[in-house]
């Protein structure tokens, strides 16, 4: 069993995986002046509820885009199972190739997403991730990361408009009845869903017709991130995987495991 960690900007999700089977997972808001010993806390206390042994535990496995709580999950995850956790890099084996300018600066996440998928599908690919940002990165059907594109998320949109726009109150954001509103709420909810669901449509079309340009077959779409679940049933063609982070941690873990050379 692996302790498998993923840093988000809004959110941390830790995860327990056994021969590839997710047995607990948890989402932990992203607090970046939170101590070792805070998170520790948190994590011994979530393990114990759920009744987990970390003796069962053989090595952690993380991937973090926070660079001020690396280093101390890093620290917190080594005093959990005694052994210190196997990173991830663009530098070790991902099971795809990177075809970008800058691979360093690809966001783990988008690797590890674009790894579990392209591991369960082996075609060309357009795998979307609805978090604090929205990113929508291809695979080709050989393996190949191509890059992506990367949009102001579901919740950064919805508070700039309501900070920005002094009669618009906070909503909810949950799918309205109908597309046109018949109150300011309604208005608001559908602007923000249908719009959200409309970027994301208009922007697969054309990645995928870009990518049929290029002799690639069509790509089929995996969509996963916390806010995936408020714009699913709008879209269509995509197929949802709600843990795709966690599982891409473990075919890392797999992937990494006898890789003696460090951090």
């Amino acid at each position: 069993m692996i302790i498998a960690v993923d840093i988000g900007n809004s959110n941390v999700v830790l995860g327990l995986v056994k021969d590839s089977k997710i047995l607990q997972s948890w989402r932990l808001h992203t607090g970046i002046h939170q101590s070792v010993d805070e998170y520790e806390i948190l994590v011994r206390g979530m393990l114990f509820a759920c009744d987990f042994s970390l003796q069962e535990v053989q090595v952690a496995v993380l991937s973090s885009v926070v660079p001020e709580l690396t280093e101390v999950f890093m620290i917190l995850l080594e005093n959990l199972t005694g052994k210190p956790p196997i990173k991830v890099s663009h530098e070790r084996n991902l099971g795809i190739e990177i075809n970008t300018e800058t691979p360093a600066m690809v966001g783990e996440d988008r690797l590890i997403n674009s790894s579990a998928a392209y591991q369960q599908y082996k075609t060309s690919l357009i795998i979307i991730d609805c978090g604090t940002a929205t990113t929508l990165d291809v695979v080709t059907a050989e393996g190949v990361f191509q890059g992506g594109v990367i949009c102001p998320g579901l919740l950064i949109s919805a508070d700039v408009l309501f900070s920005k726009a002094a009669q618009l109150s906070q909503v909810n954001l949950e799918m309205p009845e109908n597309v046109i509103g018949k109150n300011t709420t309604d208005s608001i909810k559908s602007g923000l869903i249908y719009g959200y669901g409309g970027m994301i449509d208009s922007l697969i079309k054309r990645i995928t017709n870009e990518i049929e340009q290029q002799g690639q077959p069509t790509p089929t779409v995996v969509i996963t991130g916390g806010l995936a679940a408020k714009v699913l049933p709008i879209l269509s063609n995509v197929i949802y995987h709600e843990d795709l982070t966690l599982r891409g941690l473990y075919l890392f873990y797999l992937l990494n495991k006898t890789d003696t050379s460090g951090k």
